[in-house]
């Protein structure tokens, strides 16, 4: 499984959140604390925005390598300074291992980035595609249930609908393929997706053991991570909260709200 972090608040080096703390991202690829795999090595990647409103798109870096041993990756993080941005080390669940594959996938001015899994994603791989319209279908560059869930819920985004509701409707989708195709394997689903101004938060399972999901309120603004980025032992460390399951987390600077991720009425109500 993978680690992410992501971050809204006023602007800071990226450093500041991936590199620096002791139990930074760049930390968590050699030593996850909270994750079935304790090491993530399979690739990384950082995406940012700039702020500026005639730079909507966001950037990003991604690579192969380990986190812990790209010196590229340490120099951008101390030269970049933004106020939104995404962080991703990447555990392989079957897929293989391409700059493609890895994390923030960007389409448009959105970014996501996600830990979890489809089970038997390869018995649904085919009709979940087929879902895609033309112009998202071409979009996708790799081969990950993670890419191709975004762009799903990104589809719902273009239809009108809130991305709260949209990820829901695509969690739904994805159920109802794996209850036609026979698939007992748990979904497991811990994502973060942005617009540049927000970033929305989720934590899901079809079963009781979602993927950790933490949010901690810091002085200059909100972090969203899979893990704390401190000791939580250190009486000096800001409070981290888990997000409760089956909820979304709407963060935008200091402000965040929690919300329920209603999957099967979301369904439900799409349907009708």
């Amino acid at each position: 499984m993978c680690r992410l972090l992501a971050y809204s608040g006023e602007p800071i080096f990226l450093e500041d959140l991936v590199c620096k703390p002791e139990h930074s991202l760049v930390r968590q690829s050699m030593q996850a604390e909270e994750a079935k795999l304790t090491t993530n090595g399979d690739g990384f990647g950082i995406g940012w925005y700039t702020g500026f409103a005639d730079r909507r798109e966001p950037g990003v870096y991604r690579e192969v390598t380990p986190a812990w041993s790209d010196e590229n990756l340490l120099a951008l993080c101390a030269a970049v300074r933004s106020p939104l941005f995404f962080a991703h080390v990447r555990a392989t669940t079957g897929t293989s291992v391409a700059r493609q594959n890895c994390h923030p996938f960007r389409y448009r001015h959105w970014l996501f980035i996600h830990n979890g899994q489809i089970g038997d994603y390869a018995k649904i791989r085919r009709r979940m595609e087929g879902l895609l319209p033309d112009e998202l279908y071409t979009a996708r560059k790799g081969a990950t249930d993670s890419e191709l869930m975004f762009l799903l819920a990104v589809n719902h985004i273009e239809q009108g609908i809130a991305p709260i509701d949209s990820m829901a409707a695509m969690l739904g989708e994805v159920r109802r393929m794996m209850a036609d195709a026979g698939v007992v394997a748990p979904l497991r689903f811990a994502a973060a997706l942005a617009d540049g101004e927000t970033i929305y938060a989720f934590r899901y399972s079809s079963d009781e053991r979602p993927p950790t999901l933490y949010l901690n309120r810091c002085d200059h603004g909100t972090i969203v991570a899979s893990e704390p980025l401190q000791d939580r032992a250190n009486p000096c460390c800001p409070e981290w909260v888990a997000v409760a399951p089956h909820s979304a987390a709407v963060v935008q600077g200091e402000s965040v709200r929690i919300l329920p991720l209603d999957v099967t009425e979301c369904a439900v109500r799409k349907a009708a």
